[in-house]
């Protein structure tokens, strides 16, 4: 029983290999995260999971997917989000943040009003990318960033870190997978500048590895750091495993304690092989290689499923998302059905 074994990074003790995926709920307002969020988040703190991540928590108000993103940009914010990490901790779960910019997919509509592109009358603002390519046709074109708009991500990114930490977060995942805004400069996709930010990858990697170095001059040094991508593009001439593994190699000497390998998200319309665990093999590959704890995801949906995943030395973590909203006590089904000890909380006790 891999799964439910503890796990140590710095000063942090999981108490299992299980984590809440970031989800985004498009529920917030002006960024501020409220009642359905704490619910949401607590309820599978509550439910045995080792870590609880919030939702992709935008570093800036353009770097909103949709005007229903959660932030962590102003003081109001970190306010909002302090009841919440304390009740997670409370739980016995680590409380995490995806800090994230959605470059060229933001301002849109929330997916359940359809996920296009917002227009000027409906609220829209304007949208950055390291290169003026839309993500889809009928996509607004974002402005390619100069000097003074990449300096003031990398701003917005460590501004965020010191916000995270008031918040009373303790594990911070950078969001550089799904086309958002770190992923758009490193694939030659979407990023086809000739500056010191575009061509080989060197260049396509640097602001990747600068975010991570301010946000790690500011973050705790005993407190772990994730950072989340896409192996693949699933496109040719695009972002592929033999650069993730390439770019991996290098993270663990910037602070980076763990990549949380997922795919996909940068260019729309490609045919991706999705099955159950689709995704592992990327995680054990880097893993193997690249010498860095890896967190697998992906249709991980069964306790053995998960089990064999960590057993196995594909990763050193799993997180569940879909299966996670269907099943908020996800973990004390695993636990149950792999024969495992899972303490309820004292209010819950009675039950089992």
């Amino acid at each position: 029983m891999k799964l439910f074994e503890t796990y140590v990074q710095r000063s942090l003790t999981f108490r299992n290999r299980i984590v809440v995926s970031p989800m985004c709920q498009y529920s917030a307002t002006n960024g501020i995260p409220d009642h359905w969020h704490f619910v949401h988040l607590g309820s599978r703190a509550v439910g045995g999971a080792g870590a609880v991540i919030a939702e992709a928590t935008a570093v800036s108000a353009e770097g909103r997917i949709s005007a229903g993103d959660t932030g962590i940009w102003n003081d109001a914010q970190v306010q909002a989000w302090q009841p919440i990490t304390a009740f997670i901790a409370e739980q016995g779960a680590i409380p995490g943040v995806q800090l994230a910019h959605a470059g060229r997919k933001a301002s849109v509509w929330r997916p359940w009003e359809g996920g296009a592109s917002l227009s000027a009358e409906n609220g829209a603002w304007r949208t950055v990318a390291p290169s003026a390519i839309p993500f889809d046709k009928d996509w607004h074109v974002p402005q390619a960033l100069d000097a003074d708009g990449i300096r003031k991500v990398i701003a917005d990114f460590r501004a965020a870190a010191v916000r995270a930490r008031d918040a009373g977060f303790k594990l911070i995942e950078l969001h550089g997978a799904h086309g958002y805004l770190l992923h758009q400069f490193m694939s030659p996709l979407s990023n086809h500048r000739d500056d010191e930010y575009g061509g080989r990858f060197e260049n396509r990697t640097r602001l990747v590895r600068e975010v991570i170095v301010a946000v790690r001059e500011v973050w705790p040094p005993e407190l772990p750091l994730w950072l989340r991508i896409s192996a693949t593009d699933w496109a040719e001439g695009g972002w592929d495993i033999d650069e993730s593994v390439r770019l991996a190699g290098e993270l663990s000497e910037l602070g980076v304690d763990l990549l949380d390998v997922s795919s996909g998200g940068l260019v729309p319309h490609v045919k991706i092989p999705v099955g159950p665990g689709y995704q592992v093999p990327f995680a054990a590959r880097i893993r193997q290689e690249a010498r860095i704890p890896t967190g697998a995801v992906g249709l991980i949906t069964e306790p053995a499923q998960a089990d064999g995943i960590i057993a196995g030395g594909a990763a050193d973590m799993v997180l569940i998302a879909r299966a996670s909203l269907r099943d908020p006590y996800f973990p004390r089904r695993a636990a149950q059905e792999l024969g495992a000890t899972i303490v309820a909380p004292v209010q819950y006790q009675r039950a089992w």
